[in-house]
């Protein structure tokens, strides 16, 4: 039986944003990048310390932790965007250092992920919890296009149950 969905746009997203400074290329958590290593079914960028040291060198501010006053705050943002938008968030979880969302729309998940950086921002300056001069995201986004009902199922779960290892969205 194929439960391949045949549409434009996949089920839904898995959107990752992380904190700034918080998970730099070179780390042993591994990463991907731009240059050839971010593409899908490829290696990851292997661990290099040299590289992460550079990263840290070159980093403008400290990395940010969120507070569970500012988790709330880009909570309610997220959700905030969700509702303008008419976005179906299935899965949120803020977390100190990222969060993840899972959300089905019929767009890209950049400009998606991109609403929910800027809300975010916003929201959390508006309420005096960083200061105007801080950006509290890394640069990118992680999205994973979920395709099958299964997979959509194993984001939602790993989003609200999960964290570790990403579970498989290759079968």
């Amino acid at each position: 039986m194929d439960e391949f969905d045949h549409n434009e746009f996949p089920l839904g997203y898995l959107i990752t944003v992380r904190c700034y400074g918080t998970w730099l290329h070179g780390g042993d958590r591994l990463s991907v990048d731009r240059h050839g290593l971010n593409v899908y079914g490829r290696q990851f960028r292997p661990a290099n310390v040299r590289l992460e040291n550079m990263m840290r060198e070159n980093m403008v501010d400290q990395p940010v932790l969120l507070t569970d006053c500012q988790r709330r705050v880009v909570k309610d943002a997220i959700e905030a965007v969700c509702r303008h938008h008419k976005y179906d968030l299935r899965a949120l979880n803020v977390l100190t250092n990222h969060f993840h969302t899972v959300v089905p729309a019929r767009s890209k998940p950049e400009p998606i992920a991109d609403a929910f950086k800027s809300y975010s921002t916003r929201r959390l300056r508006a309420a005096g919890l960083i200061g105007n001069n801080i950006s509290p995201w890394a640069r990118g986004r992680s999205r994973r296009y979920l395709w099958r009902p299964k997979h959509l199922t194993r984001a939602i779960d790993y989003v609200l149950y999960g964290q570790g290892d990403l579970p498989d969205f290759d079968d």
